[in-house]
């Protein structure tokens, strides 16, 4: 189910997200599924939550460069693959290619917490800090790989990183049966895109929700653009879903199959943060958060729907 750089285009469907889970037996953790009976009372049906924050490195982004690397042909292998990322993709990407015995180079911004740096190079991956944001490391790492001949490994615009993070949805599908809608919070939309490609095909009745940050929600005038339209100068305390542009592959993914793109406001993710902590005892980053920030702002836009899961990852940075 592996895919050459380049045929970064190709569409994602079941079977890849399934052999994507074969891929990661082993490899990516069956995170757990937790019922929050405050939640639920809010919503009036079941809520329960899928902690990806649980998975190794922390968050679902193993998921994806796992796929993305082992699909490598040899001499890509063989030139190594660069990221960017502020933390959680920094950390897929290193232990996946320590795993695969890959070298792996990493641009980080140099303001990336100080604990995402070190874990990602005692995953074995080198870090260069470069640039104050984001899209500025991500600059340099597209140049190191021109120049290199390394393989860029991008956070979320991939087919391979789709299949990977939909691994997600099959596991809601498992272990929450019942399931009637998923709450998913969106950056680039990688996360959001291989759930949906995964759960719809299984269960075309199931509702996908996805939530943004208000201060960084591409996706709304994306979708009313048809096209991936960028959010200049995105501002949020989820630094996980705080992506300017969505990706050219989720975004079609995310247009034929999520139902809906809500955003919440930094007090609501506030709030869901001490919620997961207090209520929940989940350390959760603001992003991974945003889903149950959907909850709590509109619980009665959720009524009357039997059961929904709600994935409480780390989301997706870049």
């Amino acid at each position: 189910m592996s895919y050459s750089t380049a045929d970064s285009l190709r569409p994602v469907t079941l079977d890849d997200v399934r052999g994507a889970q074969k891929m990661l037996s082993g490899v990516a953790r069956v995170t757990a599924m937790e019922g929050s009976r405050h939640l639920s009372q809010m919503v009036g049906a079941p809520v329960h939550l899928k902690c990806e924050n649980l998975q190794r490195t922390g968050s679902f982004k193993l998921r994806g460069a796992y796929v993305r690397i082992a699909g490598l042909l040899p001499e890509e292998r063989a030139a190594g693959v660069v990221a960017a990322s502020a933390g959680n993709h920094a950390q897929g990407v290193a232990l996946a290619s320590a795993l695969l015995g890959v070298r792996s180079t990493v641009f980080m911004p140099k303001g990336a917490p100080l604990p995402k740096v070190s874990a990602t190079r005692d995953y074995g991956a080198e870090v260069r800090l470069h640039g104050q944001v984001v899209d500025e490391t991500l600059a340099a790492a597209q140049e190191y790989a021109a120049e290199t001949g390394a393989v860029f490994i991008h956070p979320f615009d991939h087919p391979d990183i789709i299949a990977g993070q939909g691994t997600v949805g099959l596991e809601i599908l498992e272990q929450c049966p019942e399931v009637r809608t998923v709450v998913v919070g969106i950056g680039g939309g990688g996360l959001a895109a291989g759930i949906a490609v995964a759960v719809k095909a299984l269960r075309p009745d199931l509702r996908i929700v996805g939530v943004q940050a208000e201060g960084a929600a591409a996706y709304p005038p994306s979708l009313a653009a048809g096209r991936p339209v960028t959010v200049e100068n995105p501002a949020t305390m989820a630094d996980g879903i705080k992506v300017g542009r969505p990706g050219d592959v989720p975004f079609g993914i995310v247009g034929d199959l999520v139902d809906e793109v809500r955003t919440v406001s930094e007090d609501e993710l506030s709030t869901a943060l001490l919620l997961c902590l207090e209520r929940a005892k989940l350390v959760v980053e603001p992003a991974g958060a945003s889903p149950v920030a959907a909850l709590l702002s509109r619980p009665g836009s959720f009524e009357g729907r039997s059961s929904r899961c709600c994935p409480a990852a780390t989301s997706t940075p870049c």
